[in-house]
């Protein structure tokens, strides 16, 4: 079974995000960019299925500028076999990404997609949901816990009221939670025979898609900032202050 894993290239989750003077949106400019980590916990799971010989293959791709290329062969030292760079200067939006993602299926036929559930930057939670609809496979998201059953997937997902475990046939999308597992590092070794795998770039005239944007971004802003907390000594004065100073009580 072929796995195809999509991931996404993002500011890195230890740098403190800044915003454009003109809050047009978040400045990159010399910023450190990683792989999504929701990406990584769906690299890392694609693996192991690779490992357990459930999967003889995983292709990886992810979609933007060339700079996306690091990260894809960040996701070949872990493991993955070869990559797809669909490339292009535009900031697509969850359908664009889906719709490309949906012809890179049609064309790689994989028996399984794997997407981390949203990406930190936007948080839209949507392209693997939007990806499943456009290609009519079975989707589990959320997923704690996947497992590979005679020829079916056995999805464990989290949802408000504790575990669903879903049988779906495959094809299937899955995306990831938090939970599912924890990614390995990658070793020197392996980077630097990641340099060596196979890279195909394709552009979304290659695949027919038109990019277009149905959202627009208004304004970008910083969090107000939060006024540091005190410690009192008693409880008598905890309620002292939350009755006449939060008046709360």
């Amino acid at each position: 079974m072929k796995v195809l894993v999509a991931v996404k290239r993002v500011i890195d989750y230890n740098v403190k995000v800044r915003v454009k003077s003109d809050n047009t949106d978040v400045d990159l400019a010399n910023v450190k960019m990683a792989l999504n980590p929701f990406c990584e916990i769906a690299v890392e799971e694609a693996v192991r299925l690779k490992e357990s010989n459930v999967a003889s293959e995983v292709v990886v791709v992810s979609v933007g500028p060339k700079a996306c290329q690091e990260q894809i062969r960040t996701a070949l030292a872990l493991g993955a076999d070869r990559g797809i760079h669909i490339d292009t200067d535009a900031m697509p939006e969850s359908l664009s990404v889906a719709k490309l993602l949906a012809k890179v299926v049609e064309q790689e036929q994989p028996g399984l997609v794997i997407l981390g559930k949203q990406s930190i930057d936007s948080d839209n939670n949507q392209s693997g949901q939007m990806l499943a609809a456009l290609t009519g496979m079975s989707q589990g998201t959320f997923a704690s816990k996947v497992q590979v059953i005679d020829g079916s997937l056995n999805v464990t997902r989290e949802v408000d009221g504790g575990l669903q475990t879903l049988a779906l046939k495959l094809p299937a999308v899955v995306t990831t939670d938090l939970r599912l597992n924890e990614p390995r590092y990658a070793k020197l070794p392996d980077i630097m025979k990641a340099k060596k795998k196979p890279l195909e770039v394709k552009t979304p005239a290659d695949l027919g898609v038109e990019l277009r944007d149905h959202t627009r971004l208004l304004k970008v802003e910083t969090p107000p900032t939060r006024q540091a907390g005190i410690k009192v000594a008693s409880v008598d004065e905890l309620v002292e202050k939350l009755k006449n100073e939060a008046k709360v009580i």
